[in-house]
């Protein structure tokens, strides 16, 4: 009986399931843009059920994670397991890998992270910035992308500097729909430098 009793769901606050359901992908978001950064993390996608939790994993690199990462998508599997307190019985968590639904040039996930490691190599702020603009018009066909680079980045003095190309929609519903957005932090000796990458997809493009 006692076992039965513990594993009845308990019943939660509704306001504090949205909190803890947010807490929840924030933690795991940040985890694995840390852990699968350089292999093209683009974002996360959770789906639970009553007995289970599927984890989706957006990548550009899906083919490199799952053949030569593969040990450590188990890891990390079972690292969320041992976090979230999951099992086998009664709360099974479900990790898998999928590509971008859309072509990964349009990706600013993607684009955040190809950024955050070329300033990290010490490239040139204009000359990386102007590559990632270069990639997302040209090879992907986007309507406008817009890279802001904020921090110490020259000098002790702290400044923005923006990088913009085609044009970009700021307000209302198509800013939802049509403007993919993603910010990185770039931990560099002179001090922590804030990326943002913003995309205006194509209609025919959009996901």
């Amino acid at each position: 009986l006692k076992m039965a009793e513990e594993r009845k769901v308990k019943k939660i606050n509704t306001k504090k399931k949205f909190v803890a359901d947010g807490v929840f992908q924030a933690e795991l978001n940040e985890f694995l843009a840390r852990t699968l950064g350089k292999d093209g993390y683009a974002g996360i996608e959770v789906r639970a059920t009553s007995m289970s939790t599927e984890i989706r994993v957006k990548a550009t690199r899906t083919r490199d994670i799952l053949e030569k990462n593969a040990r450590k998508v188990r890891e990390l599997k079972s690292l969320i397991e041992k976090r979230y307190h999951f099992n086998d019985e009664d709360n099974k968590v479900e990790l898998s890998v999928k590509p971008t639904p859309f072509d990964k040039n349009l990706c600013a996930a993607a684009q955040a992270e190809t950024l955050k490691y070329k300033l990290l190599k010490g490239s040139p702020v204009r000359l990386a910035a102007n590559s990632v603009l270069g990639l997302v018009m040209r090879r992907g066909g986007a309507k406008g992308c817009e890279v802001k680079i904020a921090g110490k980045v020259r000098g002790q003095r702290a400044k923005a500097m923006k990088y913009k190309q085609g044009y970009l929609v700021s307000t209302g519903q198509p800013k939802i729909d049509f403007i993919d957005e993603a910010v990185r932090h770039v931990e560099l000796r002179q001090g922590v430098i804030g990326i943002r990458v913003k995309i205006l997809l194509d209609n025919d493009k959009a996901p």
